[in-house]
């Protein structure tokens, strides 16, 4: 085919096309340096739950989306293929527990949680190897397997315990969030009413025995209090493992730009959840009053309009339900919290903390762990360098990471090895 030919067949394709191939090809290459770290995904207890912990029962190596799901049951969002599609590179897995389980059952089962983590890694040894520090993200990266990294979601499940804490530690735990959706006696959540105002000196204790040991504090789930009292008491850079920004949905679970700006100074980084309640306050909004609705057709056990009435307090929630359908909740509002961020705290303190199976569903555009190089390009398109999707990616998680190793070495007294 003569070459005008050529070029007038190409210059015919939509510009759009040729823009995204360059995006596409620009992530690929940054995603080969960079490994793209995911701060909290709840697939472990998912597997505890719909296969009573059997690794085995579950085939990680082929899709999961189109698993069977009981009724209200979200589709699984993560798989191997899915993995390696949106370029994960690692991957924290959360072990979270109910708030409900605590005392010494809660230390049993987060243990157990942590055992699943590291049996799904083993399960998998093409593609999955534990990683327990900042460089070994870097080698298994360079190895092209995604690291398996642990994240404890709550207080709670070290039952007020310094030594279950350290334990919890050597046992592979690399951040735990303070709380999760109640107070511990030592630290107020930001979905509970505040019975400290902060942290309590037990949990300045735990704060610093957590930068002792070089586990990183995770300020997701936590009161605006907590937050303040943590990045004041903390020597080493924080996380927020998957939070967005309040400005744009003012919701408690979110990070004001007050604490945004502390963030920046602490050196710490804000994972954006894509959790819609946490994205759109269309929809934050939406669930208020749906949950609002329910309770005033039934809530035992003295009121409710049809209490004692399933059936008609099910139909009336149906009819609600269909005069205010769902607001929609897409991927460019997650960039939208992402730029926000990037615009209070700056570029060096945001990343990427999905809540992928740990959501009832997730915004049209992310569905999944395959979705991240749809949001890159969403972020490309807005005027995104490289190197600044290198840093949300991973390299601001990988800086904060080391730099709690750092501050561990220092107050170990352990000399840094060269």
């Amino acid at each position: 085919m003569p070459m005008f030919r050529v070029l007038c067949l190409l210059l015919c394709l939509p510009l759009a096309s040729w823009a995204a191939d360059d995006y596409q090809h620009r992530i690929d290459q940054v995603l080969l340096q960079t490994p793209l770290i995911d701060g909290h995904n709840d697939l472990p207890w998912e597997i505890r739950e719909r296969y009573k912990s059997d690794v085995g029962a579950i085939n990680l190596a082929a899709d999961t989306s189109h698993l069977p799901a009981e009724p209200g049951q979200a589709a699984i969002m993560t798989d191997i293929p899915r993995l390696r599609a949106g370029h994960v590179g690692a991957q924290f897995w959360s072990v979270w527990i109910p708030v409900e389980t605590a005392g010494f059952e809660a230390v049993q089962v987060t243990l157990e949680q942590i055992d699943l983590v590291k049996r799904m890694t083993a399960h998998y040894p093409a593609d999955f190897a534990m990683a327990y520090t900042a460089a070994d993200i870097r080698r298994i990266h360079k190895s092209r397997k995604i690291a398996s990294l642990i994240g404890i979601e709550g207080g709670h499940q070290i039952n007020g315990s310094l030594a279950v804490l350290r334990q919890m530690y050597e046992a592979g735990a690399r951040y735990m969030t303070l709380t999760h959706t109640t107070n511990t006696p030592w630290a107020d959540s930001a979905t509970d009413t505040p019975a400290h105002n902060g942290l309590t000196p037990f949990g300045v204790e735990i704060v610093k025995e957590m930068n002792r040991l070089g586990m990183l504090v995770d300020l997701s789930h936590v009161s605006a209090d907590t937050m303040k009292a943590a990045l004041a008491a903390s020597q080493a850079p924080v996380i927020f493992s998957h939070s967005s920004a309040r400005a744009l949905d003012d919701h408690p679970r979110n990070v004001s730009d007050e604490v945004l700006r502390a963030v920046t100074a602490n050196g710490g980084v804000v994972m954006v959840n894509f959790a819609p309640g946490y994205v759109s306050s269309a929809r934050n909004h939406w669930e208020a009053d749906r949950a609002a609705e329910r309770t005033r057709y039934n809530s035992p056990p003295y009121a409710g309009l049809y209490i004692g009435q399933p059936e008609r307090a099910k139909a009336a929630l149906a009819e609600w339900d269909a005069q205010h359908p769902r607001p929609v909740t897409t991927l460019v509002q997650v960039a939208d919290h992402i730029e926000h961020i990037r615009q209070v705290a700056g570029v060096d303190h945001v990343g990427l903390g999905s809540d992928f199976d740990g959501i009832p569903d997730a915004p049209v555009g992310l569905e999944g762990v395959d979705r991240y190089p749809a949001l890159l390009q969403e972020l490309m398109r807005r005027g995104w360098s490289d190197a600044d999707i290198a840093k949300l990616a991973g390299e601001n998680l990988l800086r904060t990471m080391s730099a709690a190793e750092e501050v561990s070495m220092r107050l170990r007294g352990v000399a840094k090895a060269h």
